[in-house]
């Protein structure tokens, strides 16, 4: 090596160790968590393992205990592990956990408007309104129970004219959960072959693969560099605008037959709220916060129930036993005619504690959403400056050996008592907790137990595939977890 060779060497060895050492004082001066030394520009990468995110984060919980710090490149994430952890935090101290952190793949379209990625008084108003109308629209009550029972009877149609030749049901459940949503907001349902509404669910199911591959997982971890970066992370934001504009299109529908005395559905109650305070400066009622509010209600819940739905199924079939005593409880209180109805889940405390037991194993979005601290927060004899990014993960939750007698297998007992009833578990947070639990809790709940219980009504699960306990383990995709592709046959009961 000559000198010139020697000297940039050591210039460079000299810069890096200045710059650790200045990273390491830096974290340990504000009293941070405990956690791995991160690397200048790349932070902690490469305690992450390529394609096991959920993996690699439980065994810094094992190393580093609750409460430990992360650096995806330079941004600090501050992570939280376990029932008694993320409680603490968002329940017991919400006000302080209560800010969105920035959902970076979705970000360049969203730019903080719309219920789920807004924050301050934008985020108070569009939740505070969008809780009134869902319960003014019934949520929980007869309206919206009708809406589910006629989709539910309309995928149990689709699924009879497979016979009993073995399909993915993939599109089907996800055809007839969005329609739910489409007969809430658009006051009306799709044929599951309209062209349009086809269109609209690739768009969606595209967008989550985008956000899930390689490219996506970079964009949230650098940001500010993918920005500059062109390749396929940028068609989601295409993809994105597309539903956005297919919404605006419904929206404009709307306004051309509105009608203020007499509301059809969640779009005429915007408008209404529009009207109302156009007046108001300080209103947060504009046309694009509207409409994001939408695009996050439909993107979010119909990926999470669409797939809750498929993983559910593939377990029945893994376990026909857990099965069999389904169909015994559906024939015991409903029989095989009638309708099922949300009151008959007081009477059905299997079928109750199986659902809750699919939501916890198949822990949909096991790294939540992220949240951010709204000032200087003490929280555990630690320090966590305001603004600094918080990852409470649901897959500690619902992986808590202390909560959870077998925390890595689907076991329905886990919300099961001695005389098995019903049991309900503190530690079960699909749908998030504290100021940020997701708005539509009531109507997931009802939705997944009026398509689990009437699909099982009519058939019995099975498949040609013989399926390991591996096979219907949550697999991690980006950042959330899919059951594997299957097929199943649905044989008349």
């Amino acid at each position: 090596m000559d000198v010139a060779g020697l000297g940039t060497f050591l210039l460079v060895l000299i810069t890096f160790i200045l710059t650790l050492s200045s990273w390491n004082t830096m974290y340990k001066k504000v009293n941070l968590p405990p956690g791995p030394t991160p690397l200048p520009l790349i932070g902690n990468l490469m305690n992450i393992k390529k394609g096991k995110m959920v993996n690699s984060l439980m065994k810094l919980w094992e190393q580093y205990g609750a409460v430990y710090t992360l650096y995806f490149g330079t941004k600090r994430i501050i992570v939280l592990c376990g029932y008694d952890a993320v409680k603490e935090a968002l329940v017991n101290q919400a006000e302080d956990f209560g800010a969105r952190g920035k959902i970076s793949t979705l970000d360049p379209v969203t730019q903080d408007y719309g219920l789920s990625f807004s924050n301050g008084e934008r985020w108070r108003q569009m939740r505070h309104f969008t809780l009134k109308t869902l319960k003014n629209f019934g949520m929980g009550k007869k309206s919206i129970e009708e809406k589910i029972q006629e989709e539910a009877l309309c995928l149990v149609e689709e699924i009879r004219k497979s016979g009993e030749t073995p399909v993915d049901p993939s599109k089907l459940i996800m055809d007839a959960v969005s329609n739910v949503f489409c007969s809430i907001m658009f006051g009306r349902r799709f044929e599951y072959n309209e062209e349009k509404f086809s269109n609209l669910l690739t768009n969606v199911n595209e967008i989550f693969r985008l956000m899930s591959n390689t490219w996506g997982q970079l964009e949230s971890i650098f940001p500010s560099v993918m920005a500059y970066i062109p390749g396929p992370h940028k068609k989601k934001n295409t993809l994105s605008e597309e539903l956005i504009s297919f919404l605006h299109e419904r929206v404009k529908s709307n306004q051309e037959t509105f009608d203020p005395s007499a509301p059809r559905d969640f779009i005429d109650e915007y408008l209404m709220k529009i009207e109302q305070e156009k007046k108001n400066p300080n209103s947060e009622f504009t046309m694009r916060n509207t409409l994001l509010t939408f695009f996050s209600i439909f993107l979010g819940g119909t990926e999470t129930s669409t797939t809750t739905i498929k993983h559910g199924l593939l377990l029945l079939i893994k376990y026909p036993e857990i099965q069999a005593k389904l169909h015994m409880e559906i024939d015991h209180v409903i029989g095989r005619n009638r309708i099922v109805n949300i009151n008959d889940r007081n009477a059905m405390p299997y079928m109750e504690a199986v659902i809750n037991e699919i939501q916890r194993f198949s822990d949909i979005a096991p790294l939540n959403a992220p949240r951010k601290v709204t000032k200087d927060v003490q929280f555990r004899g630690y320090s966590i400056p305001k603004d600094t990014e918080i990852y409470p993960l649901l897959c500690t939750v619902h992986r808590d050996p202390k909560y959870f007698s077998s925390p890595y297998e689907f076991n329905p007992s886990h919300f099961l008592d001695e005389q098995g009833r019903f049991r309900k578990s503190e530690a079960m947070m699909a749908f998030s907790a504290g100021k940020r639990i997701c708005p539509g809790e009531s109507l997931a709940r009802m939705e997944l137990f009026l398509f689990f219980t009437t699909i099982l009504q009519n058939f019995t699960l099975t498949s040609p595939t013989h399926f390991t306990e591996d096979d219907v383990a949550p697999k991690m995709a980006g950042f959330m977890n899919h059951p594997i592709q299957y097929k199943a046959s649905f044989i008349s009961r």
